[in-house]
């Protein structure tokens, strides 16, 4: 489970997963005793995982010892959320969304182009190449460390930016920080200001609502029930994937794990026999559990893993990138994509997924959401056109703008 080797730690998945659920109930304390947190509706693992980081630093500073986590288990974890959100998606629900998931793709579209010709501008401040900024860019912020990591050897070496791993990944590291910083207190702030409520009371997508009186019952059968239903879509997805592979589309396992999810809650009839005698468990409490555990759990593992201390060579530069990106990211949200998506409760749920989409990731976009909605209502909109626009166009889209930045900046 652990090994040192050259000065380094190396956590096993079993440790690293049981670290990651030990991380999320430290944030969860925290959460509870301390005020603002929980006002500014700041998800839990954020808190319990930016502590934890911090803690690996000054090992690494003090101790000379860098930990390292091997996240197999982090990584299935996504592919479980997601697939819950699938099997939460209605029909009906993606139709109403229909004319929101186009504003919203419109609108991150022109967003990411917005966000290279700033992170371009700031680095010619410093006399830096186009190139590092589009790291700081939808390279990495967008994108994502996964971006980052496929776009810096070819950056580094087409373009003799030799630290071009080192800035891509500072870059999403600290915009994941940000971003899961910056959802909570925009909702919350919309929510006030506008005075607005959910339409009506419904179930949550993820986890329970905080002032519930109502805490579900949830029986081991059920909730075995909710774990079938989800392999089922699981395996369905991994043969999609390999599916679209074959046509030369590589997108990640938990896109399709999502799509099967949706297509096998809306095209099996609800009247379908199930060897376990029980309805689909869309919308059930076993599904908000499992999701709620699922992403809690995920991000913890995510954020307790960074290693703060690579960030610090190109601090002056990242620092003024990031700077202007945030800035950016919260105006674009107040004053473009809430009244775009018409003012309402679930446009203020949706912005503050716009938060975790503009400098983090799709994880991030989503806890931010959940908590929101756990703290205020639900809002079925938001968890549906978010990651329909963060799990899959985002990445097609930057697929095609990063090399054409990189050949005309």
């Amino acid at each position: 489970m652990i090994e040192f080797k050259d000065g380094a730690l190396y956590i096993g998945p079993l440790l690293a997963f049981t670290i990651g659920i030990v991380v999320l109930f430290i944030g969860k304390r925290i959460n509870d005793s301390v005020g603002f947190l929980r006002e500014f509706s700041i998800p839990e693992p954020v808190t319990g995982g930016l502590l934890f980081s911090l803690f690996t630093a000054m090992v690494y500073t003090f101790g000379d010892i860098a930990i390292n986590f091997k996240l197999e288990a982090r990584d299935f974890l996504l592919v479980y959320f997601f697939t819950t959100i699938g099997i939460n998606a209605s029909l009906k629900d993606l139709v109403a969304g229909g004319k929101p998931l186009i504003i919203l793709l419109i609108i991150t579209i022109v967003y990411m182009m917005m966000q290279n010709l700033l992170g371009i501008s700031v680095a010619h401040l410093f006399d830096l190449p186009a190139a590092v900024g589009l790291l700081g860019g939808t390279v990495s912020l967008i994108g994502g460390h996964g971006t980052a990591i496929a776009w810096a050897p070819k950056i580094s070496e087409q373009y003799d930016i030799a630290n071009a791993m080192e800035v891509g990944l500072a870059c999403a590291t600290f915009g994941l920080i940000l971003a899961s910083l910056m959802g909570g207190p925009i909702a919350k702030f919309l929510i006030g200001r506008y005075k607005l409520t959910p339409e009506k009371k419904e179930a949550l997508d993820v986890g329970v609502a905080q002032q519930s009186s109502e805490k579900p019952t949830i029986t081991s059968m059920e909730f075995l029930d909710s774990i079938l239903a989800l392999h089922v879509c699981i395996i369905f997805g991994i043969i999609l994937n390999e599916i679209i592979k074959k046509f030369g589309l590589d997108l990640p396992l938990f896109v399709t794990c999502l799509f099967a999810g949706i297509l096998i809650t809306n095209f099996i009839p609800r009247n379908f026999p199930r060897l376990t005698r029980k309805p689909w468990p869309s919308r059930s409490p076993t599904i908000a559990l499992i999701a709620d555990v699922s992403l809690g759990t995920f991000l913890a593992m995510s954020l307790m893993s960074m290693q703060l201390w690579t960030l610090i060579a190109m601090a002056g530069p990242i620092i003024a990138i990031l700077t202007a990106q945030f800035l950016f990211a919260i105006a674009v949200n107040l004053f473009i994509v809430f009244p775009a998506l018409g003012r309402t409760y679930d446009a203020a749920v949706v912005s503050a997924g716009f938060g975790g989409i503009s400098m983090g990731s799709t994880p991030t976009a989503m806890a931010n959401m959940s908590a929101v909605a756990s703290r205020y209502g639900a809002s079925h909109l938001a968890f549906i056109i978010v990651p329909l626009v963060c799990a899959f166009f985002i990445d097609l889209v930057n697929a095609v703008l990063i090399p054409y930045f990189l050949a005309h900046f």
